[in-house]
């Protein structure tokens, strides 16, 4: 199988210029004829960062009917390949946590989603983020049918997450509980796709120097959210996980956001996107990396999960005290 990421700079609240941006590097590299998916990250055209329900407002789009699924079923039908790609949504659903408009008018409610296309051009799901990030708490409301797990054309049995959902939930739930893995993994998946706007720590600074090399210690957490992937693939059959991160700078509105716990959450002046993009393959217990992007490098990243990995990885036993520990050098 042919798997292309799309790793974008998006520019928050240009919409039309994270498209022509998209558009440009897909003319610039161009996909094999016969790709059979590519991936974008997480709000992908829109941008990530907004600290209130009303500042989304202008940015919301009708379910799989706006500008970023317009986009991917004309992407799709040009490249003759499935499109994941995570957009902002407002839906028929009334939110009943909502008072009604000064007009009287109910609120619907937001997702954060991503919409996946067939190369036909035909919407195959439309999955509605579980886990929410405190930024998503600000503005969207939970998807209800919890985490996705289904046959998806040829690509067969694939699971869909967007970012947090690997997460524990709320960063509350005990880390062993792997929440997304497991259900995805019992669901039956062989593909697992994530789209994300992934944050890191490293100072803007850092990510300057070398922007192609990839985050390491983001990809290495990636991978421990994945453990019981691991440990599935000693089954025999092989496990791959497709991480479409962005990357850039992102300036923050407001100084400390309140989560729905009541829970205040500082914030700086900037957040920063890891980038790092990647697909991983687990087989017979085994990790490898098929290929990776850089933490602030911009592009299209190729794989084909039918030929050897560039990378692969070794796995320290774990120990078995106070802390454990897994090596992914």
């Amino acid at each position: 199988m042919k798997i292309a990421t799309l790793q974008l700079d998006s520019k928050i609240r240009n919409v039309t210029t994270n498209i022509a941006t998209a558009d440009s590097i897909l003319a610039s590299s161009p996909p094999p004829p016969d790709l059979d998916l590519l991936v974008l990250p997480e709000l992908a055209f829109t941008g990530y960062n907004y600290p209130s329900y009303d500042s989304i407002q202008p940015y919301l789009e009708p379910t799989t009917a706006g500008a970023t699924t317009k986009w991917a079923i004309a992407t799709a039908t040009r490249l003759r390949c499935h499109v994941i790609v995570g957009y902002p949504e407002i839906s028929t659903d009334i939110d009943e946590d909502r008072q009604p408009t000064t007009d009287g008018e109910p609120v619907h409610k937001r997702y954060n989603s991503t919409v996946t296309v067939s190369p036909t051009g035909e919407i195959l799901a439309n999955y509605r983020k579980s886990f929410l990030y405190y930024t998503d708490e600000s503005w969207a409301a939970e998807g209800p049918a919890g985490f996705y797990c289904d046959s998806l054309g040829s690509l067969g049995k694939v699971g869909l997450g967007i970012c947090m959902d690997i997460n524990p939930y709320q960063f509350s739930a005990p880390w062993d509980k792997y929440e997304f893995a497991t259900h995805v993994l019992s669901g039956g998946a062989k593909l697992i796709v994530m789209s994300m706007a992934w944050l890191t720590t490293l100072p803007k600074e850092e990510i300057k120097v070398l922007p192609g090399q990839p985050a390491l210690e983001t990809v290495g957490y990636w991978l421990q959210r994945f453990e019981p992937a691991i440990e599935a693939s000693k089954s025999g059959e092989d496990i791959t996980v497709v991480f479409s991160n962005r990357i850039g700078i992102e300036w923050n509105e407001v100084k400390e956001l309140t989560t729905k716990t009541g829970q205040v959450i500082p914030l700086g002046d900037e957040v920063c996107y890891a980038g790092s993009s990647c697909a991983m393959r687990f087989s017979n217990g085994e990790v490898s990396i098929l290929d990776m992007l850089g933490k602030g490098e911009e592009g299209l990243l190729l794989v084909d999960t039918d030929i050897p990995a560039k990378y692969a990885l070794r796995l320290r036993e774990r120990i078995t005290t106070n802390e454990e520990e897994e090596d992914t050098s």
